[in-house]
């Protein structure tokens, strides 16, 4: 094992202490890149998201109580529990999910930064006094933690899509239950085990595995739970929206996408490939912002080919992500595979013209070759569907009203890309194209100081800086009267 065996923890973490599930039953966990088992986690359900949220119930008042600054210093000190541990807890993710270790590494960072960012904004809750129309009346609004928050988070990118939830809800005043994905349970188990170094009040942080219908059923039912945050598919995410929407709980939902990337035929190529090769093949192509369709402009459509074949071909190693020099890790399961593979077959059948991958490679892992498939039209599943893997499909654009259409036409609205030297251009397209997201001329754009969410099916609210703490405080209104002014 190449990481310290006492982060693999086979309970979960309800009010500072480690529990199984009541019954007994229990969740296998395997190593997509070479499907040897890791452990099994509990099988929780209704009883013991009960019993978690009770937790975090108890744990609120003394929580919200603490000043801004008692809470940033619990923060901080799990941050740096987690930095004394990267090189391990990256091997972890890397394990359970596959993602190469320089990623897992970036990624475990990256949570990091987004909870020390709200240990420090959390400070910043400012409210206001508002200009009385009464003489002898004074207004004032403040904001409040919205209470106890429910958080059910995806498996591509394990401990980074806790970390930006735990982080405002912490820093907002809100204690938390987090429900993680069944295929990665125990980058999110990790957090206890972070929480336990760093001193963390029991109950502040809990987290437990098993059944997602009745869990999250429980968070949206449950009273004393005020708020669901949910990151993973629009279909689900739905679903959550309504069972909660009937006890009226504060939801934030970043969910499906399916991301244009735009090279107009004035960009600087070598950069626009870059910038595709980053935004579409990072974590394998599973991320709810990469590139789902890339479009090229007619007059570069040929050469922009050829440069992303050749960086493609030079750049992208699949195998085991704990490997050296490994920049592809295996899909998470053999249902991602089929659906690339499906997509795949789909575009050729369709008249796709395939120039790199294509296929499965070898017989143990879930590993998809990275593919190149041009001539690719509206009409393919690649086109209206978030493939969640390593395939790049090239469409051809002649103008930008056309682009602009072509980009817009989906029910999603996460992210979107475009490549472009023209200035004006560039403000046109920012504000046409109908997404939470906008990269121009760069095709990562994360960051913990920047909002994160989408529109349109693609979900509600935000993620990262001041915009994302708003989501987990209430606004209060108190008029004070009797003042005899």
């Amino acid at each position: 094992m190449s990481f310290d065996p006492a982060l693999i923890k086979n309970a979960n973490f309800i009010d500072g202490t480690w529990i199984s599930a009541n019954s007994g039953e229990t969740l296998g966990v395997t190593n997509p890149a070479t499907w040897e088992p890791i452990g099994e986690v509990p099988n929780c359900g209704r009883d013991e998201t009960k019993k978690a949220i009770s937790a975090a119930h108890k744990a609120l008042k003394p929580w919200k109580k603490l000043t801004a600054e008692a809470r940033s210093e619990h923060m901080h000190k799990l941050c740096d529990a987690i930095m004394e541990q990267i090189a391990d807890l990256a091997a972890l993710l890397t394990t359970e999910m596959g993602k190469p270790l320089a990623e897992a590494k970036g990624e475990i960072a990256l949570g990091v930064k987004y909870i020390r960012f709200y240990a420090e904004e959390g400070k910043r809750v400012y409210g206001d006094t508002i200009p009385s129309p009464w003489a002898d009346r004074r207004i004032l609004v403040t904001k409040e933690p919205v209470g106890v928050a429910g958080a059910i988070t995806p498996w591509n990118f394990p401990n980074s899509m806790i970390a930006r939830k735990l982080g405002a809800a912490l820093a907002a005043g809100c204690t938390i239950v987090i429900k993680p994905s069944e295929f990665t349970p125990y980058s999110a188990l990790a957090f206890g085990v972070m929480a336990e170094k760093a001193g963390l009040p029991g109950g502040v942080i809990n987290i437990l595995t098993g059944n997602a219908a009745e869990i999250g059923a429980e968070m949206c039912e449950n009273p004393d739970l005020r708020k669901i945050t949910f990151t993973g598919s629009t279909r689900v995410g739905k679903l959550l929206a309504a069972q909660a929407g009937q006890h009226m709980k504060k939801i934030s939902m970043e969910l499906g996408g399916n991301a244009p990337f735009i090279v107009f035929d004035d960009a600087d190529l070598d950069k626009a490939v870059a910038g595709a090769i980053a935004s579409k093949f990072r974590n394998s192509g599973q991320t709810c912002v990469c590139a789902n369709r890339i479009y090229v402009q007619a007059g570069v459509y040929e050469a922009f080919a050829e440069k992303l074949k050749a960086a493609m071909d030079a750049d992208l190693i699949p195998g085991n992500g704990l490997e050296t020099g490994i920049t592809q890790g295996p899909l998470i399961n053999e249902a991602a595979l089929e659906k690339v593979d499906s997509h795949v077959k789909d575009a050729l059948e369709k008249g796709g013209s395939l120039k790199a991958g294509g296929s499965r490679v070898g017989s143990a892992g879930t590993f998809f070759a990275p593919t190149l498939i041009a001539n690719a039209t509206p009409d393919m599943r690649v086109a209206q569907e978030e493939t969640f893997g390593p395939l790049a499909a090239l469409f051809k654009f002649e103008t930008e009203d056309e682009i602009v259409a072509l980009a817009n036409n989906t029910e999603y609205g996460l992210a979107c890309y475009f490549y472009t030297s023209d200035l004006g251009r560039s403000f046109r397209m920012m504000e046409q194209l109908e997404y939470g997201l906008v990269g121009v001329n760069e095709g990562v754009i994360t960051t913990e100081v920047a909002p994160f969410g989408g529109v349109k099916d693609s979900g509600i609210g935000n993620e990262g800086s001041k915009y994302g703490l708003d989501d987990y405080l209430n606004i209060k209104y108190s008029c004070i009267g009797g003042l005899g002014l």
